[in-house]
């Protein structure tokens, strides 16, 4: 039993899910909390893959803990219901961890995908570095993006013979989607335009929606993109995230300026088109540090700390915070100093290879044949 809820899990697991699916030997079932409906939606649909059990959660303004909640009941219903002999999640959402909580309960043996990421601050990203701790207790299969997660897991006192590095999956979901996007027909034509728009500028990808930016975060990060967007060779293309906090700090910061574009979320194959589009990303995901420098693109992180130290030890990607001057300085940096600029384009990428899911596959299909 595959169980997810949110886009991020949804495109780092469906070639997990299409890896088990092409065993014969296995029956792959998958659960989805829809914690993040429409975006969820979104990846579902492009990845061809069809729940088996959709408990449809999300509702606006809810709390933490009612979620919480909900998602334990409802996916435990489910595991009485099927009775799986493995359960597997994927990262640190609520999702995530009351899956591996709900199996934990049922004696249900859980295999983390991306596991090891540590921040060592619980609150930063909050309440993901809580989350995915009570799974990384629960899991007896840890699959380990980097030596770096396997080092933390180890740390934790978790056998050597439990922690499997596999590289990121998110690598796989990037290199199927990129391959498909070869063909412009699958694009928003909407967004074609903007490339053609701002053809003659460096166009910046953005995205911000952490938890923990909401309020002052967030608000100097919207000054910092502002100044940015003064200069008159950039351009900035921003998928605003569907929290209304976010879009309401956003659009009063840059809903007049022509050469900023707030546009609604991107489906995976046009973020990816993004991507590839863009000069550098400017970006508080997580994931977005292990997606862009795979394509070549340099990621500021605007937060103050990561669990993926690998790109910064790589020089893929470099901490910015949200302090608003330190933003507008390396921004200018990668703008203006071509070397600079190169030199986290060319780094190595850590995160993997494009084979992670057939690796995390094999390790599971062995373990239910002993």
């Amino acid at each position: 039993m595959v169980i997810f809820g949110t886009r991020p899990e949804a495109i780092k697991l469906f070639p997990v899910v299409q890896a088990l699916s092409a065993r014969d030997g296995l029956e792959t079932l998958s659960c989805v909390s829809a914690q993040h409906r429409e975006m969820l939606d979104q990846v579902l649909d492009i990845a061809g893959i069809q729940p088996n059990f959709d408990l449809d959660l999300m509702k606006s303004n809810q709390s933490l803990d009612d979620l919480t909640a909900r998602l334990l009941t409802g996916i435990g219903k489910i595991l009485d219901e099927t009775k799986p002999r493995r359960v597997v999640v994927q990262g640190d959402t609520a999702t995530a961890m009351c899956g591996a909580l709900a199996a934990y309960y049922r004696q249900i043996p859980v295999s983390h995908v991306e596991a090891g990421l540590r921040s060592y601050n619980i609150y930063h990203p909050w309440p993901e570095e809580v989350n995915r701790k009570i799974i990384g207790t629960i899991a007896d299969q840890h699959f380990a993006p980097t030596q770096t997660s396997a080092d933390a897991l180890t740390k934790e006192n978790i056998s050597d013979d439990d922690i499997y590095i596999t590289g990121n999956t998110v690598i796989d979901a990037l290199l199927i989607t990129a391959d498909k996007n070869n063909e412009t027909r699958n694009l928003d034509p909407n967004l074609l335009d903007l490339y053609e728009k701002f053809n003659d500028r460096k166009i910046i990808g953005v995205t911000s929606h952490r938890r923990e930016n909401l309020g002052h975060g967030l608000t100097n990060i919207a000054s910092a993109l502002r100044a940015i967007a003064e200069r008159d060779d950039v351009a900035l293309i921003f998928p605003v995230h569907l929290n209304p906090n976010v879009r309401a700090i956003m659009h009063d910061a840059l809903g007049s300026l022509d050469n900023v574009a707030m546009i609604e979320p991107l489906d995976y194959p046009n973020f990816v088109s993004l991507l590839n589009h863009c000069h550098f990303m400017l970006t508080d995901s997580g994931g977005v540090q292990e997606e862009a420098p795979a394509l070549g693109k340099p990621v500021l992180v605007m937060r103050d700390t990561t669990e993926r130290p690998e790109g910064i030890a790589a020089g893929t990607a470099k901490l910015v915070g949200t302090d608003r001057d330190v933003i507008i300085k390396e921004t200018a940096r990668l703008l203006d100093d071509e070397d600079h600029y190169l030199a986290m384009a060319r780094a190595h990428n850590p995160f993997g290879d494009g084979q992670a899911s057939e690796r995390i596959a094999d390790i599971i299909e062995g373990s239910l044949a002993l």
